[in-house]
């Protein structure tokens, strides 16, 4: 059991406040919420070629329910339909879409390639039109697809048996994922290929009416790992310039071919060493502790942490490589940190962890300011990138009140929700319109969303909606968490 106080059982705003204080927290908060035209959270955001209508985002969730051929589902639809509804006027990808099949987190997730353009459509139709019945208007509305390959984390044929494709070897991360020493890396050519990918997908977002791609460099992926590249010979690796030119490459054909489709980046800012449960295998999870990593200094392979200590971040190379993307005339910048796979605490901050994840090692509130405060620092070091923050659905009831003052104190632009959206999609605009919050609804981190999809079940809120509580889903994951 956590020995740290759920934030559900925190009554009263006051009651928040004392808290954070007594874990001597810098998270900004305000206790009367302003709802209406007159909220800072509904004012839009104007850029050069697009306006953002208010200060919500919904973050990209893939739901591990596409077809076999990379095609939506039922399933992927409601969920579309869902970020529709909920009042958010930026739309941040969607979900991660593969651009290859062998780049494929999952054999469900969705893919960018022949024959799926019609269902990539189909569900960029159905959450504009849901969210013009619900909402009665489009204007100011923003959706974007997120573009990726997963890289090290490739799971394309089967949620059980990992494929890698990888650009370093890594001490920590190739002895627990099973890569022996010899195993191949990604040779440049075959990272052209991919660039042509992204290229092509893009061109395809570009053709069914997406306003914008995001080109994912966060979690571990590939495009996160380029950023950790330095062991790497060759045009990919080494130097930060070498480190970027994935990144420059495939902006340079997407400005070439479709030169009016925006483009964003959601971004690890920083990250740290991989954490694992302090116990025996096949217990309960253990409390979280960082691998060893003395005998590895300094530290070669972590983006955005410090080689003396990769336990802290380093934004001086976030920084630089901020700079480059608005050279690139980027001005879109989802901020999130570390990976689900191997630090979830400092990546999606909850107090239950997944079946395979181990008890967080802090506070998770500790987790929420630590993002916070280093979008702060980027907010302040570039104020004219639009930027979304993460981190927020463990706010849970108490995230209007965080929301608002992040937003009026110049801390973020955007307030990005994830897990939040699928228990409670309705959040933002209940806020908008002077609702009163449905406690009842509000994500309470459980981890059935992460869980369920490591089982190779669909990925969905299976606490609190209907849809999942009451499915064949729901059964088999009680079976596999009871079997664990």
């Amino acid at each position: 059991m956590s020995r740290f106080t759920p934030i559900g059982s925190i009554r009263s705003i006051d009651a928040f406040e004392d808290y954070l204080e007594s874990l001597e927290l810098s998270i900004p908060m305000e206790k009367q919420v302003v709802c209406g035209a007159g909220s800072s959270l509904a004012q839009p955001i104007r850029l050069k070629k697009l306006t953002i209508g208010n200060r919500f985002a919904i973050h990209p969730m893939e739901g591990w329910d596409g077809a076999a051929d990379g095609k939506p589902t039922e399933n992927t639809l409601r969920r579309w339909r869902r970020f529709g509804s909920s009042g958010a006027k930026l739309i941040w990808g969607g979900e991660a879409v593969a651009v290859t099949h062998d780049g494929r987190a999952n054999p469900n997730q969705l893919m960018a390639g022949p024959g799926t353009r019609d269902g990539l459509a189909l569900l960029r139709e159905a959450l504009v039109e849901e969210h013009r019945r619900t909402i009665g208007s489009v204007d100011g509305l923003v959706v974007g697809l997120q573009l990726t390959h997963s890289g090290r984390f490739s799971r394309p044929n089967s949620s059980t048996r990992l494929e890698p494709q990888i650009l370093y070897h890594h001490p920590l991360l190739d002895s627990r994922l099973g890569i022996e020493s010899g195993y191949p890396v990604l040779t440049d050519g075959e990272i052209r290929r991919i660039i042509e990918a992204f290229h092509k997908a893009a061109r395809m977002a570009y053709g069914i009416g997406f306003d914008f791609v995001d080109i994912k460099h966060c979690h571990g992926y590939l495009g996160h790992e380029f950023l950790s590249a330095y062991t790497r010979e060759g045009d990919y690796g080494g130097s930060l310039q070498n480190r970027t030119r994935f990144l420059r490459e495939i902006v340079e054909g997407i400005r070439a071919s479709a030169p009016s489709l925006e483009i964003g980046v959601r971004l690890s800012a920083f990250d740290t060493i991989p954490f694992r449960p302090d116990g025996q295998p096949g217990s309960k999870p253990g409390t979280g502790v960082p691998e060893q990593f003395q005998d590895h200094a300094p530290y070669r392979w972590g983006f955005g942490v410090s080689s003396a200590n990769p336990l802290e971040p380093d934004l001086s190379e976030t920084e630089t490589f901020i700079s480059l993307l608005i050279d690139e005339g980027i001005e879109l910048l989802n901020v999130s940190a570390g990976s689900p796979y191997y630090n979830p605490h400092i990546q999606r901050p909850a107090l239950y962890p997944p079946s395979d994840g181990y008890l967080p090692p802090e506070d998770p509130l500790k987790g929420v300011e630590r993002q916070m405060l280093a979008v702060r620092v980027l907010k302040q070091r570039f104020p004219n990138v639009a930027m979304v923050g993460s981190a927020y659905s463990y706010l849970q009831d108490f995230l209007p009140n965080v929301a608002q003052a992040a937003v009026r104190g110049g801390w973020v632009d955007v307030v990005g929700l994830g897990r939040m959206a699928l228990a409670y999609p309705e959040l933002p605009q209940d806020l908008l319109e002077g609702r009163p919050l449905r406690h009842k609804k509000i994500c309470r981190t459980f981890s059935d969303c992460t869980t369920a999809p490591r089982k190779g079940l669909p990925s969905g809120c299976y606490p609190l909606d209907e849809h999942y509580k009451r499915s064949e889903a729901a059964g088999k994951l009680k079976e596999a968490k009871r079997a664990k």
